[in-house]
């Protein structure tokens, strides 16, 4: 699936380390080509962000999405005690 990043991920991307920053890129890669593999544990996360959808990232980092005509657009990035 194409992606796009929001404005405010950038700006949250771009104060990460840059291992974490190369870590969502990576599994960015992934995502493009497969939106649900298994590595992503991409899930819904309706009740903290209604019809967003997460991706792991690592561990801790998550990174939250919704969909806009087959077009995924990142919106948040962050641990997942930041997130929740």
């Amino acid at each position: 699936m194409q992606y796009i990043l929001h404005g405010v991920f950038l700006k949250k991307i771009e104060k990460l380390p840059p291992k974490i920053r190369e870590q969502f890129f990576e599994r960015a890669r992934i995502f493009h080509t497969d939106t649900f593999a298994i590595i992503l544990q991409n899930h819904s996360v309706d009740g903290a962000y209604p019809n967003c959808r997460s991706i792991n990232i690592n561990g801790d980092y998550r990174a939250i999405y919704y969909e806009r005509q087959n077009i995924a657009i990142f919106i948040e990035i962050g641990t997942h005690s930041e997130l929740y």
